[in-house]
């Protein structure tokens, strides 16, 4: 029996290819990335055996879907979107403020001189509480791109103070947000800021050395530096009905709460992702998780589009397939439940108990493997299903829907 899909709206589901905590192996973490500045941090105590917990540190769980060895871990995820009309820029000169005459060019001292006067922390108070994240200006007129869950609360008659590498502040509104993806876009009202140039994350590669900026735990300006550890981490965050799925880049570098809708940067000083969550074994006395080599990243190639939307129009959209997946099913792949009326997947031909496995020629292991990668298209995009029927592999064109958020 298929299982419909409950959503915030009235209905049996919002978006048919969403799963509450779809098949997750790994048992649920925590948020941490909007958490409200740490007073000066305290050594951890050492215990004899690692103690691998679940951290709580902020308004959700996440869960990791990775392949690797299982085990709780805590994370840290930040949310939010861009301005209009982004573009990539080649050069790292082109858009972020005057570097250091002292660095030599093309360092990180270089890159972090040039970039820190574009990237800002955000103190955000709301309905639910209030925190600290990051965020990194991508237009001169004060448009910022940062975390769902930095700057979420701040929809609801919330503030958001911004404040800039010199110490100087302003105040930002929340242009719009899309949960589905931690993303939103905050707006300041400052004339000729500095900009940061966004690159592009299709052309990632596993040992690519990068750059995290940002204010975990409130130290603001922190530059922490590694490389790209994985990309492609399945990587879902959120409580039922506000769930995040982000196809995530991992990195080795230092990344902590308050990293969360910082930028990632690569060897040119360009952003190639939006610092979302970590991976934690402990928790400080305070409760917060900390770095141990494994955060991510939201691509900036997916956030560009869902930035653009929102400066356009205060909304943006979410792919979908056109169905609604089985809760039940435990093999490989992800099994139809339903098929949405009039939806892309009626059109393309699928049927209730299609076992999709490929999307696009890539292997995924379970539903949540499957939403990540349909996250990762647009909608009109067109993708290309492997399915199991009545014992036979087919390939089925499928054109994707959307859902605005």
């Amino acid at each position: 029996m298929s299982t419909p899909i409950p959503g915030p709206n009235s209905g049996p589901y919002v978006y048919p290819e969403y799963t509450e905590r779809p098949y997750a192996p790994y048992p649920p973490l925590g948020y941490g990335a909007d958490l409200p500045p740490a007073p000066t941090p305290q050594p951890r105590k050492k215990s004899n055996a690692p103690k691998i917990v679940a951290l709580l540190a902020g308004a959700g769980i996440i869960a990791l879907m990775a392949s690797m060895v299982g085990g709780t871990v805590g994370y840290v995820i930040a949310r939010e979107t861009l301005p209009a009309s982004v573009t990539t820029t080649s050069t790292t000169t082109a858009a972020i403020a005057e570097g250091s005459t002292s660095a030599q060019p093309g360092s990180i001292a270089d890159i972090a001189a040039r970039v820190q006067p574009a990237v800002v922390q955000l103190n955000v108070t709301g309905a639910q509480g209030g925190g600290t994240g990051s965020g990194f200006i991508i237009s001169s007129d004060g448009y910022i791109i940062t975390n769902n869950h930095v700057a979420g609360a701040a929809g609801n008659g919330g503030t958001i103070d911004v404040v800039f590498s010199d110490g100087s502040k302003a105040k930002g509104s929340l242009v719009g947000a899309n949960s589905n993806y931690d993303l939103a876009v905050v707006k300041v009202d400052k004339p000729n800021v500095p900009t940061v140039p966004l690159g592009s994350s299709a052309a990632l590669k596993v040992g690519d050395s990068v750059i995290a900026v940002g204010s975990p735990l409130g130290l603001q300006g922190t530059v922490t530096t590694g490389i790209v550890s994985a990309l492609d981490r399945p990587v879902t965050a959120g409580e039922s009905g506000d769930v995040s799925f982000i196809d995530a880049i991992q990195t080795d570098a230092a990344i902590n709460p308050g990293n969360s809708g910082g930028p990632l940067l690569n060897g040119a000083g360009e952003v190639i992702g939006v610092n979302s969550a970590i991976a934690s074994t402990g928790a400080a006395s305070s409760g917060q998780p900390g770095n141990i080599g494994l955060g991510f990243a939201i691509p900036i190639d997916t956030a560009k589009r869902i930035a653009n939307e929102i400066v356009k129009t205060g909304k943006s959209t979410t792919p979908m397939i056109g169905v609604s997946l089985d809760s039940n099913f435990s093999g490989e792949g992800a099994q139809v439940g339903e098929v949405t009326a009039g939806g892309g997947a009626e059109k393309a031909g699928l049927q209730t108990g299609d076992v999709i496995i490929e999307v696009d020629g890539v292997k995924i292991a379970d539903s949540t493997e499957l939403i990540v990668k349909v996250r990762a298209k647009a909608p009109g995009d067109t993708v290309t299903l492997t399915i199991q029927r009545d014992g036979q592999n087919v390939q089925v064109p499928v054109t994707l829907g959307s859902q605005t958020s």
